[in-house]
C-alpha cells in the first residue's frame, strides 16, 4: 500500500496477513522474568526432563548416541538397569499427557499393540525396577485427574499400562537443559545452541519415531511432529524437545494442500520457492534444501523445504537428511534462544498419492492474537517477510563466519535456486 502496509494471503490456506509500518521496531527477545543462579546439579535435575530424572517420565522408547567416531546409533527398548549405560543425546518417550491416547484407538479402531512391543512391554514389567516405573508412572496420571489411585489395586493400576507402550504421542528429548557451562538459569539450551552433529541426531531421532508410530499402528494416515519452544509458544518446560502425534485424520492443513496441489502438482515450486525467489526471499540453501522468508502466515514465519524427489522424510538419504538438519539448524541459531517459536513439519501422508515435499515452518511468537483479529480474521504480523528476510540473513552471515552454523550454506545473495527446484516424483 501507498503508507508501506504490506498486505498478503497465503497461496494454499487463504490467510489474510498486515504488516503494518512501524510495529516491527518492537523487541522479539523473550526475557526471562527472574535469572536464578545454578548449582551444578542442576545441569542433570532441573526439571523433569533432565537426565538425572529419567524414571520421571515413561518407559523409554528410543534413545540416539553418538559414538566416538561420530556415527549415529538408535538405540530401543532400554529397561530401567540399563538407562546409565550410555549417554543419550535425545530420548524419545510417551508422552504422560498424551493428546491423542491408546485408549482412543483401542476403543474407536479396534487397535492393539503388535507382537515386538508386547513382548518389549513384558520384559520391562518383569523387572522390579520397571514394574515399579510404570506404576508410579500410572498413579501419577491417576492423581492428575484428581483421582485416588490408592484406591485400586496393582492389577487395575497395570491394565493402563499399554497406554505407555504402544500409545501414539510420544516426545522427543534433549540431553542438556542449560548449555554448557550455563551459571543462571536464563542460559537454556536450544536447537540453535545445538552442534551440527547433535542436531542432526535430535532430526534422526524424530525421523525414526515418525516412521515406527506409522508402522506400528496402521490406522494412522498421519503422524504430527512439532516443537514448542519457550512458554509463550506453548511449551510445559524449557527444556528441549519435539512432539509426535499420530492421528486419525489429515488435518485442515494437509487437506487444503491437497486440494490445490490436485489442480497444480507443480505448485509448491510456483507459489513457494520460485514466488520466494522471484521476491528476494530466500534466506539460505544447500545441496538438497532450501529456506526462505514465508508470507501469508499469522506469525513470522521461516520456511525449509526439502529439495528431494522422495517425499517421505524416513526415506531421505543421510545426505539429504543432514542438509535439511543443517538448515534448519542454522535458522533456529540465526533465530537466537530468547525468541518463543514453535517448529511445525508437514510431510506427505502415508495414504497420499501426490508429490508434498518434506517442508518445516518457523514461526515466531512475538505477538499476541487478539480482538482485532477475532472479529476480522485479518491477521496482524508485526514483521514483513522482509523485515524476517534481513534479520536471519545478517544473523546467518556472522554465525558461518563464528563456525557456528554449517560451513556450505549459500546465504541470501550467494544463492543460485534453479526455477522449478523443486523435483518430486509422484511415484516414488
Amino acid at each position: 500500500m501507498a503508507d508501506g502496509t504490506i498486505k498478503q494471503i497465503h497461496p494454499f490456506t487463504g490467510t489474510e496477513v498486515w504488516t503494518v509500518p512501524g510495529r516491527g521496531n518492537r523487541p522479539l527477545l523473550h526475557n526471562a522474568s527472574t535469572s536464578i543462579e545454578l548449582s551444578a546439579k542442576d545441569h542433570t535435575s532441573y526439571c523433569a526432563f533432565c537426565s538425572d530424572n529419567m524414571l520421571s517420565t515413561p518407559p523409554e522408547k528410543s534413545r540416539i548416541v553418538i559414538g566416538d567416531n561420530g556415527e549415529f546409533d538408535i538405540i530401543r527398548g532400554v529397561l530401567p538397569d540399563e538407562l546409565a549405560a550410555t549417554t543419550p543425546e535425545f530420548r524419545r518417550v510417551p508422552n504422560l499427557f498424551e493428546i491423542v491416547s491408546f485408549d482412543y484407538w483401542h476403543h474407536n479402531f479396534g487397535f492393539d499393540m503388535d507382537a515386538e512391543t508386547a513382548m518389549r512391554m513384558s520384559q520391562y514389567l518383569a523387572t522390579p525396577q520397571g514394574r515399579d516405573h510404570v506404576l508410579a508412572i500410572v498413579r501419577t496420571r491417576i492423581a492428575a485427574a484428581g483421582d485416588d489411585p490408592s484406591t485400586m489395586t496393582e492389577s487395575e493400576l497395570l491394565e493402563k499400562a499399554p497406554g505407555y507402550f504402544a500409545g501414539g504421542h510420544d516426545v522427543i528429548i534433549g540431553r542438556r537443559h542449560f548449555v554448557d557451562n550455563a551459571t543462571t538459569t536464563d542460559q537454556l539450551a536450544s536447537s540453535g545452541t545445538l552442534t551440527l552433529s547433535e542436531h542432526e541426531a535430535f532430526i534422526r531421532l524424530t525421523v525414526d519415531g515418525i516412521d515406527e508410530l506409522y508402522r506400528r499402528n496402521r490406522y494412522v494416515p498421519y503422524v504430527v511432529a512439532f516443537q514448542n519452544w519457550l512458554k509463550p509458544a506453548g511449551a510445559s518446560f524449557d527444556h528441549l524437545h519435539k512432539q509426535l502425534v499420530a492421528i486419525d485424520e489429515r488435518g485442515r492443513l494437509i487437506a487444503d494442500e491437497l486440494h490445490h496441489l490436485r489442480r497444480n502438482p507443480n505448485m509448491y515450486n510456483e507459489l513457494a520457492v520460485d514466488y520466494a525467489g522471484y521476491h528476494n526471499l530466500i534466506i539460505a540453501e544447500n545441496d538438497h534444501a532450501v529456506a526462505f522468508a514465508g508470507f501469508g502466515h499469522r506469525y513470522p514465519t521461516i520456511e525449509i523445504y526439502s529439495k528431494s524427489p522422495t517425499p517421505e522424510p524416513w526415506l531421505h538419504t543421510d545426505e539429504e537428511l543432514k542438509s535439511m538438519s543443517d538448515l534448519i539448524h542454522a535458522c533456529h541459531a540465526a533465530t537466537g534462544a530468547d525468541v518463543p517459536c514453535n517448529e511445525e513439519w508437514v510431510h506427505k501422508p502415508i495414504d497420499v498419492d501426490m508429490p508434498m515435499p518434506w517442508h518445516v515452518m518457523i514461526k515466531w511468537r512475538v505477538s499476541t492474537i487478539a480482538g482485532f483479529e477475532g472479529g476480522t480474521k485479518v491477521y496482524l504480523n508485526t514483521l514483513s517477510p522482509h523485515n524476517v528476510r534481513d534479520r536471519v540473513v545478517k544473523e546467518m552471515y556472522r554465525l558461518r563466519d563464528e563456525e557456528e552454523i554449517a560451513p556450505n550454506l549459500r546465504i541470501a545473495m550467494e544463492c543460485a535456486v534453479e526455477r522449478n527446484s523443486l523435483k518430486y516424483n509422484p511415484l516414488l
